[in-house]
């Protein structure tokens, strides 16, 4: 049921960012009077499951169909030299029967089955359908390649402006009917971090209390990694035992900081307060109860939740004694601990222990905070981006396909969280779109600034070869980041 859940909220939350791109496209395209052949969401390689068309005045559909055939046939031919040739005659619609799709210049929109994906069919562009046979007609008014460059430019930046209206909208909504919500730095020093071995590696120690990265103090807890890594930071400033020590990190931290893809590298540290207990639990079963506090296993110290979890692990299949602080009484409680180390009890929640920050905004407060947190986002994901192509960190490793997607949903339907991790996609999706890749609408788009700049378009046989490069690009780097998350799999 978890990796349905997981597997849902992916697919729904990539038909929406696909929609919302494609739309971009299909929107700009008919407002300049290109027309639009097919508007799908997801690939119909082979056949579709669903189209719909207005044929002669008539709404149409069909389920499980092979693609349209072209309004134009195919007739094979040999040059003086004998080499083969291909012409391409358009069809006489008149000629057709009246039901056929053909008939009409209508946009078809469709669903295809191959659901990573999806397009706009646009007249006289060479795109992804690498419809060659269109391009070798005479250009008509209402094609792409018709169009003033400034009008081409538009309708290829419209699906990556259409992403970021989409996680604008996303944040402005969330934060006037949530607020925004974070854990403040001071607050987790009340109790001190908990270190992982990466954080002891680099000489952080339970307990410490950040102070700043680099000189600048991080008041948000969770952005502290994300500083460290974005910021290429070389010291950190804690409290220890009342006394200042600075922390020099290695040149090699982000690196490993990256290898690592865990976001507890330093995480907070509570008492562990019973707050429910699972069913079947040893520890109720032995007399624990709601709002006591887990301070010992054996006579050895737990003062915090996270020493109280790797201290049980040498007690697997054991009988143990926990001691507990109830209504200022300790008391020992006998159980015996199962060979899967867990005594069934759930920690209190994290407002238990520390005052969370929280900003209400009103509607019109949330419109300029929602602009803010679309455009930081979308600097923070540039800035991973580029330590991808910086090799001596080896961010490339940490590449992640759907596997790595999916992962970051939550294992239960919380809208909110959904909402946020469709808004960081979309984003995500905007800024990997507008790269200068062929087949990217960043290739077309840098293509374009050429044409407007040197006012000369680079030839159809050119954006043809670009397309196939760009393709071919584009499938290594889908391969490769699944390949990384296979890879991980078995590690």
């Amino acid at each position: 049921m978890v990796i349905f859940i997981k597997v849902l909220q992916f697919f729904l939350a990539l038909s929406i960012l696909i929609f919302v791109h494609e739309l971009g496209h299909f929107l700009a395209a008919k407002a300049f009077k290109v027309r639009v052949d097919k508007f799908y969401l997801f690939f119909d390689w082979g056949f579709s499951l669903l189209k719909v068309k207005r044929v002669n005045g008539k709404l149409r559909w069909k389920f499980f169909s092979k693609p349209t055939p072209e309004k134009y046939t195919v007739e094979e031919k040999r040059n003086a030299k004998g080499k083969k040739e291909m012409e391409y005659h358009p069809i006489d619609l008149s000629t057709l029967p009246p039901d056929d799709w053909r008939q009409s210049d209508s946009t078809e929109y469709g669903i295809g089955w191959f659901p990573l994906g999806g397009y706009n069919k646009i007249a006289g562009m060479i795109d992804e359908s690498m419809d060659k046979e269109q391009m070798k007609q005479p250009p008509q008014s209402w094609e792409f390649r018709s169009k003033p460059a400034w009008q081409r430019f538009i309708i290829m930046v419209a699906g990556v402006f259409m992403n970021v209206v989409l996680a604008i909208t996303i944040y402005i909504g969330l934060l006037a009917s949530q607020g925004e919500q974070y854990l403040p730095t001071a607050e987790v020093n009340k109790y001190g971090i908990a270190a992982d071995s990466l954080a002891k590696e680099f000489g952080l120690r339970d307990g410490d209390k950040i102070i700043s990265v680099n000189g600048k103090k991080v008041a948000d807890f969770h952005r502290i990694q994300m500083e460290l890594i974005l910021e290429k930071a070389s010291t950190i400033e804690v409290e220890r035992d009342g006394q200042l020590v600075v922390i020099e990190l290695p040149e090699d931290a982000i690196k490993k900081l990256l290898q690592k893809q865990d976001a507890n590298f330093i995480s907070y540290r509570t008492p562990f307060l019973v707050s429910d207990f699972s069913e079947g639990s040893v520890a109720k079963k032995a007399g624990m109860e709601v709002g006591d506090v887990i301070i010992a296993i054996n006579d050895i110290p737990t003062p915090y939740y996270q020493t109280f979890v790797q201290e049980i692990k040498a007690f697997k299949d054991q009988d143990i004694t926990v001691s507990v602080v109830r209504d200022f009484d300790t008391l020992a409680l006998a159980m015996h601990l199962p060979k899967e180390g867990v005594i069934g009890v759930y920690l209190a929640p994290l407002s238990e222990y520390f005052n969370l920050d929280t900003k209400n905004y009103s509607f019109w407060q949330a419109i300029p905070a929602g602009f803010s947190k679309t455009f930081t986002e979308i600097s923070d994901y540039w800035k991973q981006l580029k330590l991808i192509f910086n090799p001596s960190t080896k961010a490339y490793e940490s590449v992640g396909g759907f596997i790595s997607i999916g992962k970051i949903f939550p294992d239960t339907w919380i809208w909110s969280m959904f909402w946020r991790l469709t808004a960081f996609l979309s984003i995500a999706l905007a800024v990997m779109n507008i790269l200068p890749i062929p087949a990217l609408d960043g290739g077309h788009i840098l293509f374009l600034l050429y044409e407007i700049i040197f006012r000369r378009k680079p030839s159809d046989k050119f954006m043809e070869i670009a397309e196939y490069i760009g393709l071919f690009l584009v499938l290594a780097l889908v391969i490769f980041a699944n390949g990384n998350d296979i890879i991980k799999l078995f590690r």
